[in-house]
Parts: C-alpha cells; structure tokens; sequence
C-alpha cells in the first residue's frame, strides 16, 4: 500500500469499475439497438445521437415522424 498516494488505491478500483460498466451498456444497449435501426433499415450508426444532449428524444422524433425505409420494401 502506497503511504504517500492513498487514492491510488481506489483509482484503480474506480478504473475496474469503468471498464466494467462500459463493456454491460454495450452488451445491453448498443447492441441491440444498432440491430433493430439495422431492422427498420436504417444505419446503425443512428445510435451515436445516443451521446448528443437531448439526442434520444430527436431522434424518436425523427424515427416517429419519417417514412421507414422498411415500408418501401415489396412483402414477399
């Protein structure tokens, strides 16, 4: 234990915690809504409004509001 750096300690445990949190939203999160903007036809790359302030809600917004390319597409 480091007398001189008693939060080094803690910093790891907070760094730990991080890249854990990190790896869950993007199992739990990321993922799944890149595939169901993939479904609707849309690019997965819609998900990074995720991280714009008051991007979620634009973009339900605009996903409310727009044609979907899926309709667009003959039922086979």
């Amino acid at each position: 234990m480091h007398h001189y750096f008693p939060g080094l300690f803690f910093g790891g445990f907070f760094l730990t915690f991080l890249v854990m949190f990190i790896a869950l939203h993007i199992l739990l999160f990321i993922i799944p809504m890149f595939m169901i903007l993939k479904k609707m036809g849309y690019s997965g790359w819609w998900v990074l409004l995720n991280y714009v302030p008051f991007g979620t809600i634009i973009g339900l917004w605009i996903l409310a509001t727009a044609n979907w390319p899926v309709e667009g597409r003959s039922a086979t």
